[in-house]
């Protein structure tokens, strides 16, 4: 199996860097978490349309990319890696997909080619989920009702507002008592293949965004250390701080290989894409959450407080290691395909009896 990514790849990888390097800076992201510029004037947002990331699995008849989870993986994780608010997840990587799977040409239509050019935000609310991110700024939401496929748009949505540790991802319970007949856009075995795979993919897609946030976080740290002294010297040159952020970048690069065949998995349709995805979701996040308590450990005293930027990436690690299912959900998950042997476990050559 190749998990090399192209030149391609990886010169949009460096174009959605550079533009969240420019634009979606600490300073704006504190901004960003006040409920009335979220994203409300949807600038953000757009600039990062401009880049074809949220059409990218959009099929081409509705102005989308044609593209997979492969070529999505890497400007994922710089979504991370910048704490971009919004979304981005739930919108690129589960709604979009959903809506070209079913197949309707005229949703497709109405909705996705908003998407693709940021006009539009999609949201989904699933089961694993009990409360939605960023409901407030979605056009429409697609929800998974047992064995249906809801879309409310927006002003048929009732929201009520939750507290949550990260104010860059403002909570939601959606009441969805309304849903009805007009509202249904799949019901059955077909909904319910939908709604399975919009686990794997919000699994996956948060997974990459873990992957960012780690790497974020120990950037930070190793940027602190070379900076701060203490008995006259650079606290990274202590043997101490070198070993525990040395351990998180090996946490990190560890995650890094389940992720890629996560996506490869997810792309190509393999039917060992929820294990994949499960063990892909549970690395990303304990390398994450990791590299929270060791940045934090770095600081000191210092990253308890508000004017620190570090804990916008940590806020962020916690809410996302909980999001589209812990890591006991997911480590349940691949102890069932490799023990259980209820679902498959293949793995290069290798098939759990």
């Amino acid at each position: 199996m190749d998990f090399t990514f192209s030149e391609d790849h990886a010169m949009f990888r460096d174009s959605v860097r550079g533009l969240l390097e420019r634009e979606c800076t600490p300073e704006r992201v504190r901004t960003l978490w006040q409920p009335s510029d979220s994203p409300g004037s949807r600038v953000l947002w757009g600039k990062l349309a401009e880049l074809g990331i949220f059409g990218m699995m959009a099929p081409e008849n509705a102005g989308g990319l044609a593209m997979n989870e492969v070529d999505l993986v890497l400007p994922l994780i710089e979504t991370g890696r910048a704490a971009f608010p919004g979304p981005v997840v739930e919108c690129a990587a589960v709604a979009v997909p959903a809506l070209r799977d079913l197949g309707d040409e005229a949703l497709q239509e109405l909705w996705l080619a908003g998407v693709a050019s940021g006009d539009t935000i999609l949201g989904f609310a699933h089961a694993a989920n009990n409360l939605v991110a960023d409901a407030d700024v979605v056009d429409a939401l697609l929800v998974g009702q047992g064995s249906e496929l809801h879309l409310f748009p927006s002003d048929q949505l009732s929201l009520t507002h939750q507290p949550a540790n990260d104010p860059g991802r403002r909570l939601f319970k959606v009441d969805v008592s309304s849903g009805s007949a007009d509202t249904r856009i799949a019901g059955g075995q077909a909904a319910s293949s939908l709604i399975a795979d919009a686990l794997d993919r919000g699994a996956f897609g948060t997974a990459a965004q873990l992957v960012g946030v780690a790497q974020q976080l120990v950037d930070i740290a190793v940027t602190y250390a070379t900076q701060r002294e203490q008995f006259g010297k650079p606290i990274g040159s202590f043997q101490a701080i070198k070993h525990a952020l040395a351990t998180v970048q090996v946490k990190i690069e560890f995650a890094k290989p389940l992720l890629y065949r996560a996506a490869n998995s997810l792309a190509t349709r393999a039917d060992t894409r929820s294990a994949d995805v499960s063990q892909a979701k549970a690395g990303a996040g304990e390398a994450a959450t990791a590299a929270a308590k060791t940045s934090l450990q770095v600081h000191g005293a210092i990253g308890y407080t508000w004017e620190c930027d570090l804990q916008i990436w940590m806020k962020r690690a916690w809410s996302l290691d909980l999001a589209w299912g812990s890591a006991a959900f997911h480590r349940g998950r691949v102890a069932d395909a490799i023990i259980d042997g209820s679902s498959p476990a293949r793995s290069f050559g290798f098939e759990a009896r």
